[in-house]
């Protein structure tokens, strides 16, 4: 049996419809069931679900022998684990974001509000540009409305969010979707089960919305 942890929350929904379209269908998934470890029906994948951020910890340490994960979450935790495949689903983007008609002053750091304090750093780093990183948990938006930063790093799907604060994308950091990570002994000792459900997501994916 694989364990499988699985993000709560919209992103392991379409993770499960994947799996389910896969051939690994849970009856329980689909009821007002409140457990967190549901076994398929057919007794060959039991999903644990846990909080998004958790996934690749559960996964690292081997309580899990894969999941799926959202690549800010995987590039953020830097966890060690074996990215198997992009599902893609759960697109969007990472982005820096400014007020509008912003003018950066490259005298001083930049002040940068964020939740993704370490892909922040790498970003800038990779730049050359001195920064100091403000880390909040949420209302990113509101860090430069109130002059606590200069810009935000921050996740963007369609953008509303920036413009009714009268912000604005500047600069893109990287693509996000789903992946699918595995467990690096699982990856070894576990191929077997791990290499058709791979093949068989591969071949799903692009039907699943």
């Amino acid at each position: 049996m694989l364990n499988i942890a699985l993000p709560k929350g919209r992103l392991g929904d379409r993770a499960y419809r994947l799996f389910a379209a896969c051939g690994f269908p849970c009856a329980a998934m689909e009821q007002e069931d409140r457990r967190l470890v549901l076994t398929a029906d057919n007794g060959q994948v039991q999903y644990l679900l846990v909080k998004p951020s958790d996934v690749p910890i559960y996964v690292e340490h081997g309580a899990a022998d894969a999941g799926v994960v959202g690549r800010d979450v995987l590039l953020e935790g830097g966890n060690d684990v074996y990215e198997l495949l992009d599902l893609g689903f759960g697109a969007c983007r990472m982005c820096v974001a400014a007020p509008l008609n912003f003018r950066e002053d490259l005298s001083a750091p930049l002040r940068v509000a964020t939740k993704y304090p370490a892909i922040a750093k790498r970003f800038y780093a990779g730049k050359g540009r001195e920064i100091e990183v403000i880390k909040l948990n949420g209302s990113i938006e509101l860090a430069p409305i109130l002059g606590l930063s200069d810009v935000i790093v921050d996740i963007v799907e369609t953008g509303s969010t920036l413009k009714q604060n009268h912000l604005e994308v500047i600069e893109t950091v990287l693509s996000i979707s789903a992946r699918f990570i595995a467990n690096r002994a699982a990856a070894k000792f576990k191929p077997g089960e791990l290499q058709p459900l791979i093949a068989a997501l591969q071949a799903a994916k692009g039907e699943i919305i």
